[in-house]
C-alpha cells in the first residue's frame, strides 16, 4: 500500500487503509490542501458573518431583499449559462448516502438523478468519507458491486445521473489539519470528488455535478464560484464545466435567491426547495422571538402561507433566469406488510407532487426507490415528453418580504404526541448517527439530520417560548422531563437490553437533553455530535 507524501504543515489524524490511501493520494492531497490555503480564511469569515447576522436578528432586525443588490434583481437581461443535456430532464431525483448498497440501489432506481450525500444523510466518520469517495469513483467506472448473503448488487445498464452533495460551509474535517487548522469539510468533499472524477465523467458524456447545502447568502455562493474557477484552472478544464444546484434550505437564502443564481451563473443549473432544514432555519434565526412558535412539524406543510410564498418565489426566480426549480422531499418508505399504510401515504405523496408540478417545478425528490412509479407518473403526466417547464415564468407571483417571515400556521397545534415524536425520533436518529449511519428508517420515513434538527429545535422552542399543548397544559421543564424519560424508556424496552447495551443510546439522549435545555438554541446538532465520531 502506497502512502501519500504529506505536504509541510499538513497532518492526517486518522488511519489510512488501502482504500483511504487510494483516495487521499499525493496529488489529490496537494489539490485539497491548495483549496484549503486559498479559501479557508474566507470561509471562516463568512461563518463569522452568520453569527453577526444572527445577533442582529436576535436584536429585532428583520431580513429583507437586499437594497445593495437591487440592480441584479432589476436587470432583465442576464441568464444562467446553458445547462448540459445530462441535466435537462430532472423529473425525479433520489437521494441517499454513499455506501455501496445505497449507491447501487439508487443508481438503479429508475430516477433521472441520484444525489449522493456526504452531508445530512451521512455520518461523517473518517471511514465513511474516504470509502464513500472510492465508492463514487467505482460507480462512475461501473465496477462497484456488493455481495451479501442474500444477493449480489451490481449496476444496471441504464443508471441515474450522479450529483454529489459536499458538507456545508460550517462543517470541518477534523482528521486533516492544514497549518494547524481543521480542513473545511466542504472543500475536502468537493475537492476529492472533483479531482478524481471530473475527467472520468466528461469522458462518459456527463460532468462534475454538485448540490450545495446550507447557503445563507450570495457571498457564500460567490465563494463557491471562486472555488470552482480555481479548481477548473488547476486541472485544466474549461470554465463552466462544473454545474451545481443550490438547496434553498435557509430562510436567509430565500431573500437572496436571485443573487445566488447571479453569483453562480456560469456554474448553476437550478435551485431546490427544502422543507425540514428550511423550517429549522426559521426557528433558529428567530430563536429570540417569543411570538414565533410553530405547531407540530407534521402540520407545517408546504402549503402553509410562508412555505407557499417561498416555493412560489423559488419557481418564479429560477424560470426568470433560465434555471431549473426542483421540488422537495417525499421521505415515505412504502411498507411491504401494510397495504393500508401504503395507500394513505402514497395518496399524500401523489397530492404533494401534483401540487409541485402544477406550481411549475421541473422535478422533485424522493428518498426510496419504491416511490419511483408513483412520483414518475405525476411528473410524466404533467410534463409529458418535455424535460422541464421553464417556459412557465409565473410572472403573477409577487412575494413581499413580510410574507416570507409570517410564520402563522392556520389551525396549528402543539400536541403531546408531537412532543413525544420529536423526542423519540431525534434521539433514535442521533444514536444511529453516532454509530456511523446517517440515513435511518423510522416510522416508515427515511430520516436524515434535517429531521433531528427540526425535532430538537421545536422542543427547545416550545420549552423556552411558553408553548402550550392543545389540551391546555404548558410545556414546562417538568412536563418535558417526564416525556423525555418516558420516551427513552420506551426505546429501551423496544430495543431490548442486549441491543441497548451495544448502542450509543445514552450518549444520544444526553446530547439531545443538553441541546434542548440549553439557554440558547445551538446552531447545529451535528457540530457537538461530530466530537463523538471516530
Amino acid at each position: 500500500m502506497t502512502q501519500p507524501h504529506i505536504p509541510e504543515n499538513v497532518e492526517i489524524h486518522g488511519p489510512l487503509d488501502e482504500i483511504g490511501a487510494q483516495v487521499l493520494t499525493t496529488d489529490a492531497l496537494q489539490f485539497i490542501v491548495a483549496l484549503q490555503r486559498e479559501f479557508n480564511q474566507r470561509r471562516l469569515e463568512l461563518v463569522q458573518k452568520r453569527s453577526e447576522r444572527q445577533a442582529r436578528i436576535d436584536a429585532g432586525e428583520d431580513p429583507t431583499f437586499l437594497p445593495e443588490t437591487a440592480a441584479v434583481r432589476q436587470d432583465p437581461a442576464w441568464r444562467v449559462a446553458p445547462i448540459p443535456d445530462a441535466l435537462q430532464r430532472r423529473h425525479l431525483e433520489i437521494t441517499g448516502p454513499t455506501d455501496k448498497k445505497m449507491l447501487i440501489n439508487a443508481l438503479n432506481s429508475g430516477s433521472d438523478m441520484f444525489m449522493a450525500d456526504f452531508e445530512d444523510a451521512n455520518a461523517p466518520t473518517w471511514n465513511n468519507m474516504l470509502h464513500g469517495q472510492r465508492n463514487l469513483t467505482d460507480a462512475i467506472e461501473r465496477v462497484i458491486f456488493l455481495q451479501t448473503p442474500e444477493k449480489e448488487y451490481r449496476l444496471n445498464e441504464n443508471v441515474a445521473t450522479l450529483l454529489v452533495r459536499p458538507r456545508g460551509w460550517h462543517l470541518e474535517e477534523k482528521h486533516l489539519t492544514v497549518d494547524g487548522r481543521a480542513m473545511s469539510g466542504s472543500l475536502f468533499d468537493f475537492g476529492l470528488y472533483f479531482f478524481h472524477n471530473a475527467r472520468r465523467l466528461l469522458a462518459k458524456g456527463k460532468g462534475p455535478y454538485f448540490y450545495l447545502p446550507k447557503l445563507e447568502s450570495h457571498l457564500e455562493a460567490r465563494l463557491w464560484n471562486d472555488v470552482f474557477v480555481f479548481s477548473q484552472n488547476y486541472i485544466g478544464l474549461p470554465q463552466g464545466t462544473i454545474k451545481v444546484t443550490v438547496l434553498v434550505e435557509t430562510i436567509l437564502a430565500a431573500f437572496e435567491m436571485e443573487e445566488i443564481l447571479y453569483e453562480l451563473r456560469e456554474h448553476i443549473a437550478g435551485l431546490n426547495a427544502g422543507r425540514w432544514d428550511y423550517i429549522f432555519s426559521c426557528i433558529k434565526k428567530f430563536r429570540a422571538r417569543q411570538n414565533v412558535l410553530f405547531p407540530d412539524r407534521s402540520q407545517v406543510t408546504m402549503t402553509v402561507p410562508f412555505m407557499r410564498a417561498y416555493t412560489e418565489l423559488l419557481v418564479r426566480t429560477c424560470h426568470k433566469r433560465g434555471a431549473h426549480a426542483m421540488g422537495g422531499m417525499a421521505a415515505f418508505i412504502p411498507s411491504r406488510k401494510d397495504p393500508e399504510v401504503n395507500a394513505n401515504a402514497l395518496a399524500k405523496v401523489r397530492e404533494d407532487k401534483i401540487r409541485e408540478s402544477q406550481d411549475g417545478f421541473d422535478g422533485t425528490w424522493i428518498a426510496h426507490p419504491d416511490l419511483v412509479p408513483t412520483v414518475r407518473q405525476v411528473f410524466d403526466d404533467a410534463l409529458g415528453a418535455k424535460p422541464h417547464q421553464k417556459e412557465r415564468l409565473r410572472e403573477e407571483v409577487n412575494v413581499e418580504p413580510a410574507q416570507l417571515i409570517d410564520f402563522r400556521v392556520p389551525n396549528g397545534k402543539i400536541t403531546e404526541a408531537g412532543v413525544r415524536n420529536n423526542i423519540s425520533v431525534a434521539i433514535q436518529y442521533t444514536e444511529a448517527w453516532l454509530r456511523g449511519n446517517g440515513a435511518v428508517a423510522l416510522n416508515n420515513l427515511m430520516e436524515d439530520a434535517a429531521t433531528a434538527e427540526i425535532a430538537r429545535s421545536q422542543v427547545w422552542q416550545w420549552l423556552h417560548h411558553d408553548g402550550v399543548l392543545d389540551d391546555g397544559r404548558a410545556v414546562t421543564p417538568e412536563l418535558y422531563r417526564a416525556l423525555f424519560d418516558d420516551e427513552v424508556e420506551k426505546i429501551q424496552r423496544a430495543w431490548g437490553e442486549a441491543n441497548v447495551a451495544k448502542s450509543r443510546l445514552a450518549e444520544a439522549a444526553l446530547l439531545f437533553d443538553k441541546l434542548v435545555t440549553a439557554e440558547q438554541l445551538g446552531d447545529f446538532l451535528t457540530l457537538p455530535a461530530y466530537q463523538y465520531l471516530d
